[in-house]
């Protein structure tokens, strides 16, 4: 079990490509006779999340390796090996990649500019050829092994990540409502209520930039169709877990003063939220008629909570009018991802 953990800590995909990349990337510049270490370099920072994230950076290292590689033989033409020829490559490298907006190639082309400064001893411009073969070897052999050796797929991370926050986000709506309820004492938890909207949040964000890198990797890995509907149901659910978390953000935020119901009426709202919670919990629990008997109880009391009383002010938008409303536009998101779920898996099988 140990050992499972220790391999999948340190012996990830990405590190595993980025070995092969260094391996081939050297045995090649090895094979024609150039030295590989700006090679090495260069693949070992283009190896990206996504292919497309290599592609488009690597469209963008190379020219700025290039700048560098120009510049190291420029100075080293004007001032030799020596501490000026140093600061002014980089710097002037520097500059360049900035004005020309190649921020992503800039660290690689610095370091090559300093680099080349040690190792060019007789032709010039043949050195500044070699070098930009050299970075040409590692910017290719790192993209097709990104793209054919272990080719990132984030699909099953996607779905952990949604699973877990349908369970996370009806932990947290318990505990709201039940200190809602509870006559207004949702400040005994504002802290632990506060840390896990603010970690829903993050998993939320880490999520949609796994979704976008799947999508990028969609464009040189064509996704078979049951991949493509597991996508198109994981960019749902996310959306609607967004919705969700909006929703909920506005029930904290609620001005609890008193609430206005019977012990019944907070009994029928806890028990349909723990039915939902179970639900949100084992979506393979769900069942169609008794979360539809429950909502319809829930939206009986919220139209009987929306007439007025002569204690009421004029507005209509009272606490127990706003929990109903963001409590009823919650059952309606979850219900959405539980029956694309069940499809889901029904298709599976």
């Amino acid at each position: 079990m140990k050992w499972s953990i220790l391999r999948y800590r340190f012996f990830g995909r990405r590190m595993i490509k980025t070995a092969l990349a260094v391996f081939f990337t050297s045995l090649i510049c090895e094979w024609i006779g150039w030295p590989p270490v700006f090679a090495v370099i260069t693949a070992i920072v283009t190896i990206e999340p996504t292919v497309a994230a290599s592609i488009k950076k690597g469209m963008i290292r190379f020219p700025a390796s290039a700048i560098g590689s120009a510049y190291a033989v420029l100075f080293i033409y004007l001032f030799g090996n020596s501490p000026i020829t140093y600061s002014l490559a980089a710097l002037f490298t520097i500059i360049t990649c900035y004005k020309f907006g190649l921020h992503a190639g800039l660290l690689v082309a610095t370091l090559t500019s300093v680099a080349m400064i040690e190792v060019i001893h007789a032709n010039l411009f043949l050195s500044f050829v070699t070098r930009l073969g050299t970075t040409t070897i590692g910017l290719l052999v790192s993209t097709i092994v990104n793209m054919f050796i272990l080719p990132p797929n984030y699909t099953k991370k996607i779905q952990t990540n949604i699973n877990n926050l349908l369970k996370q986000t009806g932990d947290e709506l318990e505990i709201i409502l039940k200190q809602l309820i509870g006559k207004g004492k949702l400040a005994n938890k504002k802290k632990e209520i506060d840390q896990r909207f603010l970690e829903l949040k993050t998993t939320l964000d880490a999520t949609d930039k796994l979704l976008h890198f799947q999508e990028d990797e969609a464009k040189y890995h064509r996704l078979d169709k049951k991949t493509k509907d597991i996508f198109d149901y994981e960019q749902k659910s996310l959306t609607r877990l967004r919705l969700i978390h909006y929703h909920i953000g506005n029930l904290i935020n609620t001005p609890i003063d008193n609430i206005c119901w019977t012990e019944d009426e907070c009994a029928n709202i806890i028990e349909m939220v723990d039915t939902l919670v179970d639900f949100m919990k084992y979506p393979d629990r769900y069942k169609a008629s008794a979360y539809r008997k429950q909502v319809k109880t829930l939206m009986d009391q919220f139209w009987e909570s929306k007439k007025p009383t002569k204690e009421q002010d004029s507005t209509l938008f009272t606490p127990e009018v706003i929990i109903l409303y963001e409590l009823l536009t919650i059952h309606n998101i979850v219900e959405e991802i539980l029956i694309d779920e069940s499809k889901l898996r029904n298709e599976a099988y």
